[in-house]
Parts: C-alpha cells; structure tokens; sequence
C-alpha cells in the first residue's frame, strides 16, 4: 500500500492508500522522487477534462524517479537507475502511428490523464517508457525534463533556426521554456508576458520580457526587426488576446507554433494569414529524441532548471498546491515531493 494524491471531482483532489498492481511483463515498478503539477492538471482540477478523465485517478505525468522492481522479461534496467518516464502509450495500429506519429496516436493512452499517474509513492509503467537520467542530475531538476521535451518539440516544429526572430506570447514555465530552446537553438528571442514576476524571471534569465498592457508589442517588434517583422511567434498564453498578439508580430511568411491549450474556438486574422503568407502549425506533445535532448539540455545547465522551481511541497500537501496555482502569475514551478522521507514511510 501507498499514499497517492486522486482527482475525485472538480476542485476535489484526495490523498489517498492505494495499492499500485505490481509490475507485470514488460513493466516496472519506480519510486517517484519529485512530480510536477502544469497546467494540464490544473484544467483536470478544474474539472474541464471530466468527459476524458475516469475519477478517481492518480494525476502527475512531470517526473523523476528511481526503479524499485521489474517486471518478467525486463532488460536493460535495474533498481536504483534514476529515470524520468515519457508518458506516451499508443496502439501502433491506428493511421497516426502507421504514419510514423506515434506520440498523437488516435487512440492515446496519456499516462496520468487517461490512466493513473505519477503523483504517489510507487508507480507501475511500462518499461518502453523509461528514460535513462545521469546520475549526477539532481532529481528535482530532472522533474523538468518533461515540460522541456514539449518546448523541444515545439521549438522543433517551428524550424528555429539560427538568426532568427522569435516571439514567445506567455511567460509560464512552459513559455520560458521555449524561449530557451530556441535561444539555444541561435534565435534572439522576445518574451510577451502580463506578470511582472515572470518577466522578472525572464529578464534574470537573459531574455528580453514585454508587458502587452503597457508595452506597444507591435511597434517594438517593427523596432526590433526594421519592420520586417519576426520570424517565428509561439501562442502559449491561452488568451484570445495572446493569439491575436502572435499573429500580429509576424513578418512574411511567418511561422505561428500553437502551443496552448484553447478550451474554446478563437476568431483569427486570417487577411493577416492570407497578406503575409503566414504558416499555423500545432504542436503536441513530444517524441523519445525529444526526450533524450531535453535532458542533456537540463543536465548541462542550459535550462536552468533550478530557477523554475519556485516551491517544492510534500505528496500529503499537493492539494494546497494546486490552490496556489491557481493564481498564477507569482508562481512557476511546483514540485511534489512524493519520497517516503517527506511523509513517512509509505503505508
């Protein structure tokens, strides 16, 4: 038996005993160390996703862990490798995965919304999923490797290339992580953010930060760029305003990478597509490469995964957590300490 944080209902999470299966063929048992909480957990807490998410069910995809027990057949892995886990589970069957697009399977099974996940004190997956972490990455840190293989696959899809210019409409965690990547990638990057405390974090990180409610975003991007406008523009604020905002900045030909999550359909300048002959791709998800770069992107220090963490609670405090996300604006990154050390031996 086990502590674990469910999801019941909107706005009700539980800590729980539950009794994880023990692994079976092809599987693996870990101790989850540190578990993120992003915005996708929080539209679950919501209650947004109550036609996909099966309540009660263990919540948590963003991690970092340690393998405790395998599975029959399991090779290449033995207990105590520090791993972090792709939560991906597709059907190779399907006409994505028969097109080589695995990670958006038709009929995906996301670990952690669609199945339970990671927020408890142990945790069966299979072992396909697994991700070998360096020893010498702190497994607090390595809880970012998750959100950082979305902002790979993002800066990925847009084609970033080096010299160009990009906009990044959103300063959360996973805002500022694309503006990394794709600094990294050799772009010179603008942040578009309204809190003042992310864009504080933006600005002690090296980047350049707008506030949209007191900054003329478009005149500083035609300032910026001669008025040829940017290159590339990332939307992930969420906010009408946000869309509107990336395709303004754009120049021609123009690449828009839409990254968040629209709970509704959003009015778009589709003259502005058509003048400037501008490009919308989506971008979802992430693939194993994805993965596997987002880690030596944490390990080496280019995501400066430290300084995204903004407070690191215990598995029997993460509801009180997901309150205090809620506002937003003054918080990045909160981890859940899910270790038996931080409540006492599992029960």
């Amino acid at each position: 038996m086990t502590l674990a944080v469910r999801y019941k209902a909107a706005r009700t999470l539980e800590t729980a005993v539950v009794d994880p299966p023990a692994p079976g063929p092809g599987e693996v048992e870990l101790a989850p160390a540190y578990v993120g909480i992003c915005g996708t957990d929080l539209h679950i807490f919501h209650g947004d996703m109550d036609a996909r998410v099966a309540a009660p069910v263990v919540l948590g995809h963003e991690m970092s862990g340690r393998v405790t027990r395998l599975g029959p057949g399991v090779k290449g892995w033995r207990p105590g490798d520090a791993v972090t886990v792709m939560p991906l589970r597709w059907d190779d069957t399907c006409p994505a995965c028969l097109a080589g697009h695995q990670h958006v399977c038709q009929h995906l099974d996301f670990i952690g919304i669609d199945s339970p996940g990671a927020m408890q004190q142990r945790w069966t997956v299979p072992a396909s999923t697994l991700i070998r972490l360096p020893q010498s990455l702190a497994l607090d840190r390595a809880a970012l490797v998750e959100p950082t293989a979305v902002a790979v696959h993002d800066v990925g899809r847009a084609e970033v290339a080096t010299g160009e210019r990009v906009v990044v409409v959103g300063g959360g965690p996973v805002g500022i992580l694309i503006a990394l990547v794709a600094r990294a990638a050799g772009a010179d990057v603008r942040v578009v953010e309204l809190s003042a405390h992310r864009r504080s974090l933006a600005q002690e990180l090296g980047l350049t930060a707008w506030d949209p409610a007191d900054d003329d975003v478009q005149a500083l991007v035609g300032e910026w760029t001669e008025e040829a406008g940017a290159e590339v523009a990332f939307e992930v604020s969420g906010a009408a305003g946000g869309v509107d905002t990336a395709v303004d900045v754009l120049g021609v030909r123009g690449r828009l990478c839409q990254v968040a999550i629209h709970p509704r359909p959003r009015e778009v300048n589709l003259h502005r597509f058509f003048w400037r002959e501008l490009t919308l791709v989506g971008a979802r998800l992430y693939d194993r490469s994805d993965f596997e770069r987002a880690v030596s992107l944490v390990a080496d220090g280019t995501i400066p995964a430290e300084r995204l963490i903004s407070k690191i609670v215990p598995l029997t405090q993460a509801p009180a957590a997901f309150e205090a996300l809620e506002g937003g604006g003054n918080v990045m990154k909160i981890l859940v300490d899910c270790t038996d050390d931080a409540q006492g031996a599992a029960v």
